[in-house]
């Protein structure tokens, strides 16, 4: 019987046309595989295709592939558009060179495409994204010392004529010299950001704070009680036996509506993983260059302090927190927070019922998303929703619907108007209409009508 194949692909540049990279993650019976490469002049969409069709050309081609990848344009152009390409023999299609390539190693597989929301926490597509992003850099270091060959190869002899001997000329700011990153030459990339920013999805004012911590600003500005759904990754079940904290994921609410803003942070729990990676699938080799908590605890309980934090078996989560921040000098959570436990809930509304995460996702009709791993920004989004659903709110609020439509509703000043309605009274012919109409009803029905007096 043949087996089954999980794929995560993914594809990212810099510059876009610029450098890029893309990978693949793939999971077979025997083990995980990672696949990585670049190149010094493309675009997204191209790495994105080359990652679907490196990651396909890897897998035997009796086995069942099931791929996540968290392009639309992938996704969509090799299940539905690809038909009408080829009817059209390719006329006016983008890249026809990798969907060609794309088509014929998809030809006579099994293959189930998926897409996946991106940069949310997901292992899977995390470790594509973290593969996609090493082989731009590998790229990036290849030109590099390519470049760095030619030039001793032949260097060129200093001309007198630009020799300053006197000081005369007047400095050129950096910033001056180079007007547009974009426009750097292949010759010349920018190699520091390309090793060290991942495909952009942090802000600027996080990485003064630490390279690994992202926080996201609030899309919306509204005023109110702050609320964090919160969920944690660890390495077991057991804080008193020395298990640690592996990730935390949070997202504020504000007024019932997702403002936007999050925090997810990956640390170093300096133990191995174990088994517990066969839930969130985070490896040891994945965390070794991640921060320790105490290098992220004071940003964390900064961003959590003062928050209502919302939790599903919120006791697993606080008594983690608690023992994290404690071990670095910090007060417990639970003592500058108010904790609100959806477990609790629940069990109260639904007793005698399942009551997991996924058992109310399906109770609710909450939109799937891939849980192939439990991930702490993911689990974060669902809980919000199935909190939401419970207390008998909105339930719909995808995070990419925080659009600027609503962004600048909120800004607007409403002004109040009171006025009073006129009261209409009805006229005799209508009250001697509408006493025939209920004498003809309950001579029909043979019992009073509601209207009657």
């Amino acid at each position: 019987m043949s087996q089954t194949i999980t794929l995560y692909v993914d594809g990212a540049c810099k510059g876009n046309p610029g450098l890029g990279g893309w990978g693949a993650y793939i999971i077979t019976e025997q083990g995980k595989h990672k696949l990585f490469g670049g190149e010094p002049e493309t675009t997204n969409n191209r790495m994105e295709l080359q990652a679907a069709i490196e990651g396909v050309n890897f897998c035997p081609t009796d086995a069942q592939l099931i791929i996540w990848t968290d392009s639309n344009y992938v996704k969509q152009g090799i299940t539905e558009w690809i038909h009408g390409w080829k009817k059209k023999n390719w006329k006016d299609v983008k890249n026809p060179d990798l969907w060609q390539k794309l088509d014929a190693v998809c030809a006579n597989r099994d293959i189930e495409w998926n897409w996946i929301k991106g940069h949310a926490g997901h292992a899977g597509n995390e470790m594509a994204d973290q593969l996609a992003n090493l082989g731009a850099e590998q790229t990036a270091q290849q030109m590099k010392s390519s470049t760095q060959a030619n030039a001793d190869i032949k260097k060129p002899e200093a001309d007198w004529l630009l020799n300053d001997p006197f000081g005369l000329d007047l400095d050129i700011e950096e910033e001056e010299l180079i007007e547009d990153n974009d426009e750097l030459s292949i010759e010349e990339p920018n190699i520091d950001a390309v090793a060290t920013v991942p495909q952009a999805i942090e802000d600027i004012s996080t990485r003064a704070q630490h390279p690994h911590i992202v926080i996201t600003e609030a899309k919306l500005n509204l005023q109110g009680p702050r609320q964090l759904i919160l969920d944690t990754e660890t390495t077991g079940f057991y804080f008193q036996d020395g298990d640690r904290i592996i990730e935390v994921g949070a997202i504020e609410m504000i007024n019932r509506k997702l403002t936007g803003s999050s925090i997810h942070i990956y640390i170093n729990p300096e133990k191995p993983v174990g088994d517990s990676e066969n839930v969130h699938g985070i490896s040891d080799e994945f965390l070794q260059d991640k921060p320790k908590y105490a290098e992220i605890a004071d940003t964390l309980f900064s961003f959590l302090q003062g928050a209502e934090i919302i939790a599903h078996n919120a006791t697993f989560d606080m008594n983690f927190l608690n023992m994290e921040f404690n071990r670095v000098g910090l007060p417990s959570l639970s003592e500058v927070c108010e904790v609100t436990d959806t477990l609790a809930l629940a069990k109260n509304k639904h007793p005698g019922q399942k009551n997991s995460l996924d058992a109310l996702v399906r109770r609710y009709e909450i939109p799937a998303r891939d849980r192939t791993f439990h991930g702490a920004l993911l689990d974060a989004e669902i809980l919000a929703d199935v909190y939401l659903a419970m207390t008998g709110g909105q339930v719909s609020f995808d995070m990419d619907a925080l659009s600027q439509t609503e962004h600048n509703q909120n800004k607007t000043v409403r002004s109040r108007i009171e006025a009073d309605l006129p009261i209409i009274y009805p006229s005799e012919h209508e009250l001697n209409e509408h006493e025939t109409w209920i004498k003809q009803f309950e001579q029909k029905h043979g019992s009073a009508c509601l209207f009657t007096k």
